[in-house]
């Protein structure tokens, strides 16, 4: 109830019983096109108080109503999802009713059009005819009729979608930047050569390439990788591909260092190397998945230089692991003939063969298994027909997840198959038709948000696919449903802030979906670099119970558009929803919280993080009376969290004098509970005071030693 004075509070309580509550208004039910707001997400300028949000005016419910603050000039939004041809907009007032106001359209959020002007209006039901299209429509209250907010029990927005074009078709050829060949396709070594020659040090360039290799064997090729570049195998299982070569990733290009050999990924191959060891050096976003190396597997570049990775999952590697120069590295649901030795954070769940914890003395955090996992989508061939692999939910995973390989196959007719020139507006015509996404590679501008609404839909990247949302729309929001499948694609923020760039699940999601959580995987997220960018939050995880398996976000501290304004971004991860799982997450350098986890019950196995190179001096990222945010911050209000393996890094370049707070700061409660923690300060370009909290040595000098921290509290 608005809070004024009894008298004026009856009467309006007399004026709210003669009002309609069981139906809505008969000309909503006349209209011929589709009520595209209902359950959509809105938002609002003001709201009088929590119970009457903008979402009430958009639920088909006439008892709940959004109500604005006591003063002119207030809006209220829905978001139909797509761009829509707008036809008729039904408002259902309650007694606080707008005397002058204008329903808009927009295509971005930003620019509105006017469809309709009310001057005088009389309250009740006011059913509009417009003619417009665009994505958002916004009721701009200018004058109200009451001393009063703006209230009102429905908005609906009629309309269709898909500008009339027929229904997507699912399905087709896998465009212009798949290459698919088999043993007996000429000239393969040299295919691999040229796409290499193009990609090897186009770190920020265009090019998108996917290799897949049908089932069979490949004798004497090596496939260098260079960015952007993936390569996997058409089998329902990796030895149904076998290369009898190289699968190379080094760092030439680079003058031997390793540490910037990111996005580019191998899967679903058996390899017997050459000379006995495959060399794959690399750093983040550069996931090895689903591999079966029948010798050694080298995670250093030639001449060991720096290298700065990386991920392994469900793979068998027969031969030793060598990280050698390897920094960090998370190896998952896999089997190892061994492993030599590591620098600073080696992780390990599920994996046969690893070594045993010994995070005092060495760089080793090993857990017997995986607590809840599942492998990524992927596309292979039965007989000459594409079909997608979606594997199934493991609980207390230990080794490979094949060649039993439980879960569902899809075929191809039910993925609308997007290529370079897609639209926004058409892709999310296609999920709306119930169609699932394959993004082939290439570049795509977004002018609206994609939204995946449907339990269970599948959206999977081929060759580092990339997202760049325009006009600062976000690039994809996920509901709070079942079971959905984010993998293998990269959003790269726009020159327009974007609020949020990729979101799962709506604000307050609270639904159970442990049996069948939403998962992340080989997702990753880019701020600058390729040009400005601009981002509030990277990642914000609103549904419980999801599952992030290897993401990289990153605010570039180095290519272009970098500058500690000019691709601000304040959050890397920002985990709202309960018993969320992250296994390997590797997020860098934003300028204020890198994870800020207010889930409860949340557990990250693998932790690695830099902070911001170009923090100006100590007071900008002074706050609370403390100097610098924590890499991974667990809010106080938590009172259950468990993480394990993590590591941050600071590296002020632009002010070597900052001494950071901590790395890590969380609750002091029994539910909460940190192991193996690290932070180093790489070169003495700065130095943190602390681990976690108040707690652990400092840093000091530039020896690049950690200070590590074994159990918190």
């Amino acid at each position: 109830m608005r809070l004024r004075s009894l008298g004026v509070a009856l009467a309006a309580m007399a004026a709210l019983i003669t009002l309609p509550l069981a139906q809505l208004p008969a000309a909503a039910a006349a209209s011929a096109d589709t009520n595209l707001s209902q359950g959509r997400a809105a938002t609002s300028s003001t709201t009088e108080n929590p119970g009457t949000p903008a979402s009430a005016a958009v639920d088909g419910n006439t008892a709940t109503r959004w109500s604005s603050a006591f003063t002119d000039d207030q809006w209220l939004q829905v978001d139909l999802g797509a761009t829509a041809s707008i036809s008729q907009v039904v408002i259902n007032w309650e007694t606080a009713y707008g005397k002058d106001y204008k329903v808009q359209s927009s295509r971005d959020g930003s620019t509105w059009t006017d469809l309709r002007s009310v001057m005088g209006g009389d309250g009740g039901n006011d059913t509009l005819d417009v003619s417009g299209q665009g994505r958002y429509v916004r009721l701009l209250g200018i004058h109200r009729a009451t001393q009063w907010g703006y209230s009102l029990w429905e908005f609906q927005v009629f309309g269709t979608t898909g500008g009339g074009s027929g229904p997507v078709q699912g399905g087709g050829d896998l465009g212009p930047n798949v290459i698919v060949v088999d043993p007996s396709t000429p000239n393969l070594q040299q295919k691999f050569d040229q796409v290499f020659a193009q990609q090897e040090s186009a770190q920020f360039g265009s090019g998108r390439y996917q290799f897949l290799l049908k089932p069979g064997t490949y004798n004497g090729i090596n496939a260098q990788l260079g960015f952007y570049t993936s390569i996997s195998g058409l089998g329902l299982n990796p030895d149904d591909t076998q290369i009898n070569g190289d699968v190379t990733v080094d760092a030439g290009w680079f003058n031997g260092n390793a540490t910037q050999n990111f996005w580019r990924s191998a899967e679903n191959l058996a390899i017997r190397p050459s000379n006995g060891t495959d060399r794959w050096a690399v750093a983040q976003a550069a996931p090895f998945r689903r591999m079966h190396i029948q010798g050694g597997l080298n995670l250093a570049p030639n001449g060991y230089g720096w290298a700065s990775g990386g991920y392994i999952a469900d793979s068998r590697i027969d031969g030793t692991v060598g990280p050698y120069s390897q920094q960090q590295w998370y190896t998952r649901d896999s089997s190892v003939g061994g492993w030599t030795n590591g620098v600073w954070n080696m992780t390990f769940t599920g994996v046969q063969g690893a070594p045993a914890t010994n995070f005092d003395s060495g760089p080793y955090t090993t857990l017997d298994t995986t607590p809840v996992s599942r492998e990524k989508p992927f596309l292979y061939l039965d007989g000459s027909t594409y079909k997608v692999f979606v594997p199934a939910k493991r609980t207390n995973a230990r080794g490979v997840s094949w060649p039993a390989n439980a879960g569902t196959s899809l075929p191809l007719d039910q993925f609308y198959v997007v290529k370079p020139g897609a639209t926004a507006a058409t892709i999310n015509q296609a999920l709306a038709q119930g169609l699932n996404l394959l993004f082939t590679p290439g570049v795509y501008h977004l002018d609206q948000t994609i939204d995946v609404r449907r339990p269970d839909t599948v959206v999977l990247g081929l060759g580092l696919a990339t997202l760049v949302p325009d006009n600062g729309v976000g690039a994809m929001h996920v509901a709070d449903v079942d079971g959905v499948r984010l993998a293998g694609f990269l959003i790269d923020a726009g020159r327009a802030n974007s609020d949020t760039l990729l979101r799962i699940g709506e604000p307050g999601a609270s639904a159970d979906h442990s049996a069948d959580p939403t998962t992340m995987q080989d997702v990753f997220v880019r701020i600058g670099g390729a040009g400005p960018g601009l981002a509030t939050n990277s990642v914000v995880v609103n549904s419980d119970d999801v599952v992030i398996d290897h993401t990289w976000l990153w605010r570039a501290d180095h290519g272009d558009g970098v500058g500690w304004d000019t691709n601000r971004a304040d959050y890397g991860l920002k985990v709202n929803g309960d018993d969320v799982l992250a296994t390997g997450l590797f997020v860098e350098h934003f300028n204020k919280y890198d994870v800020l986890w207010s889930g409860e019950r949340g557990r990250t196995i693998f932790f690695q993080n830099e902070k911001a190179y170009d923090a100006p001096n100590a007071a900008a990222i002074s706050h609370d009376g403390i100097v610098g945010y924590a890499a991974y911050k667990v809010a106080d209000s938590v009172t259950q969290h468990e993480a394990w393996g993590l590591g941050s890094y600071c590296n002020y370049t632009s002010d070597p004098s900052i001494v950071q707070h901590h790395g890590f700061q969380v609750p002091v409660r029994t539910g909460i509970k940190m192991h193996d923690l690290l932070v180093i300060s790489l070169g003495g370009k700065g130095q943190y005071a602390h681990v976690v909290n108040d707690t652990g040595a400092p840093t000091s000098g530039t020896d690049t030693v950690p200070s590590k921290v074994t159990q918190f509290p």
